[in-house]
């Protein structure tokens, strides 16, 4: 008989991790463009003490993959960020990046404005405190060329952290 409990015991949760990752592996809904998304500090749940209180408020104030996703629509419109998007909504090191290489876009992986971009679904990593998605640049000669945006899920206000180009 017990050996039977465990059994079903085990089969019933082996079914419900299954359908918990079903789930996250959804792909989220397209978001419209909007501002970007700040969010006030989380207070700790009645009943909560310590460390984990302390926790659950910092990974509940974390952004998520539809934040990041409208944050990066916003971000790059349909032909770069501007002025003062590249300001306030870029981190210190890509500000940097962009002081070393004078003569090319670091945010655009590009040396010219493109003709239209899109933005690719994100993907959140909790355990790296990260989110990126693939952003594609459509240009006037008919070519695309592709980059990662990443951002990081603690930064407040959100802003794009860092920009990998593809090769």
């Amino acid at each position: 008989m017990l050996r039977r409990t465990t059994r079903t015991i085990r089969t019933t949760v082996a079914a419900v991790c299954a359908a918990g990752a079903l789930a996250l592996t959804a792909a989220p809904a397209q978001a419209t463009a909007s501002p970007p998304v700040t969010r006030a500090d989380v207070p700790p749940a009645a009943g909560t003490s310590g460390s984990f209180a302390a926790h659950a408020a910092a990974v509940a104030d974390r952004h998520t993959g539809p934040e990041i996703h409208r944050f990066l629509r916003w971000f790059y419109g349909q032909h770069g960020p501007d002025e003062q998007q590249r300001e306030h909504f870029v981190s210190d090191l890509l500000k940097r990046k962009q002081a070393e290489n004078p003569g090319y876009d670091v945010l655009l992986c590009a040396q010219n404005t493109p003709r239209r971009i899109d933005v690719g679904p994100v993907t959140v990593a909790q355990s790296a405190g990260v989110g990126w998605a693939t952003v594609t640049a459509h240009w006037s000669d008919g070519t695309t060329s592709a980059f990662t945006a990443y951002v990081a899920l603690d930064s407040h206000p959100i802003e794009l952290h860092d920009v990998v180009c593809g090769q």
